[in-house]
């Protein structure tokens, strides 16, 4: 008796993923809750364990594919007959496996442009085929049988693939051609649905929000000296390190609470204000940036904030993240410090309507009661949306963020 494995539920909002690594091949035998296939939504990457143990006996969607809700990616034969039957299937499945991605990789010919398929474009690949005013047969398929998938679409788009002219059907250059001796050390990969997410979403927060950054300093000596005078003990009570983010996250959301449009999103012709603080932490992963939130960070303590970045941290380096530690953020606060970067203008995490940059710490000379000092120094970043935050509440939030930091008693006593 063979056992499915199919897509399970994927989230808020999540319709389909691409199929990513299959961890097995068609023989190998798999424990029950082995991770088995990887899938990558727009959003995160998920491993799916297997349903049973056995042995693996059929791949029905293979990698790069794009599939739905509940769509079956295999079946495990179980049993003592499964071990022997599965090399069979090996030797037969390998055959029409190979050849569907190479069918679909071989480059169409001048004289019929990517008319190979009589298949039609999925239904959301026609819908977004439709909406770009594009047509099936610019885009290179990758479906069974070349059928157009809704993440050709989207990488067609990202390529810059636009709508052919009417007396013109042929196929539209996404760039101009490269030098021969260049194009040889060129290498061409398809962008990842994470990738093409994140591209789409920053420049839609570019397009759609009035952007605005300010800037401010703030002088790390006080931060830095509590964090050396208790890292020791507090790792010792905590089991986890100080850092800087703790302190931050809790700045944050103490100017949250008194600056509550940064905090508020706009939606349609309404303002929706949070009352709560849910912090998204930016997070660098070799897949992309992702954004792990921390839940209700208003009502952690500094250590408890610090905990929960740590899990959220190596869950994204992992590949470990769920779709709800990836869903509901209010405010985003993005370090780019730790890569060395003295200044930017971070872009905002829509619908958000604030995000906050963090940046190295580097001594500079500062003026202090009339005297020249080095001090550690940070540059701040708040970007905002201007339709719902204005420029007054913008400063004082980076000025409340800067005072919390350079007398973080403020910060235990609530002030």
């Amino acid at each position: 008796m063979a056992t499915e494995i199919r897509v399970p539920t994927l989230g808020e909002s999540v319709s389909e993923a691409t199929v990513g690594t299959w961890f097995k091949r068609v023989g190998d035998a798999i424990k029950a809750d082995e991770p088995i296939v990887e899938l990558e939504t727009d959003k995160v990457t998920i491993e799916v364990p297997a349903p049973a143990a056995g042995t693996l006996s059929e791949i029905v969607a293979q990698a790069g594919e794009t599939v739905g809700l509940g769509a079956l990616l295999g079946q495990i034969a179980e049993g003592a007959g499964a071990a022997a039957a599965a090399p069979a299937a090996a030797e037969k499945k390998p055959e029409p496996v190979a050849a569907a991605p190479a069918a679909a990789a071989r480059p169409p010919t001048a004289a019929a442009p990517q008319t190979s398929t009589s298949m039609p474009p999925a239904p959301a690949a026609a819908k977004l085929i439709a909406e770009n005013s594009l047509s099936a047969d610019q885009i290179d398929g990758s479906g069974k049988r070349g059928q157009v998938l809704k993440g050709d679409v989207l990488a067609a788009v990202a390529k810059g693939i636009s709508a052919p002219a009417a007396a013109e059907p042929a196929q539209v250059q996404a760039r101009a051609p490269a030098p021969a001796e260049d194009a040889a050390r060129e290498e061409r990969v398809k962008m990842t649905r994470l990738r093409q997410t994140i591209a789409r979403r920053l420049k839609d927060a570019q397009n759609t929000a009035a952007m605005l950054t300010t800037y401010n300093e703030v002088d790390m000596s006080a931060v830095m000296s509590l964090r050396s005078k208790y890292k020791d003990i507090f790792e010792k009570k905590h089991g986890v390190k100080l850092g800087f983010m703790g302190f931050f996250t809790k700045a944050v959301t103490h100017a949250l609470k008194e600056l509550p449009a940064v905090n508020a999103e706009i939606d349609g012709t309404e303002i929706i204000y949070k009352n709560f603080c849910h912090v998204g932490v930016a997070v660098g992963t070799d897949k992309g940036l992702v954004v792990p939130v921390v839940r209700d960070a208003d009502q952690m303590s500094i250590a408890e904030i610090e905990k929960e970045i740590g899990r959220l941290g190596k869950a994204a380096r992992d590949g470990a993240l769920s779709m709800a530690d990836m869903q509901g953020g209010t405010f985003t606060i993005s370090n780019g410090g730790v890569y060395g970067s003295l200044m930017s203008s971070p872009i905002l995490n829509a619908p958000q309507s604030g995000i906050l940059g963090m940046h190295k710490i580097q001594d500079r000379p500062v003026a202090i009661g009339g005297q020249v000092v080095i001090r550690p120094m940070m540059y701040l970043a708040l970007s905002y949306d201007h339709r719902i935050v204005d420029g007054k509440e913008a400063v004082t939030f980076l000025v409340r963020v800067k005072e919390s930091l350079e007398d973080p008693e403020r910060l235990v006593l609530d002030l």
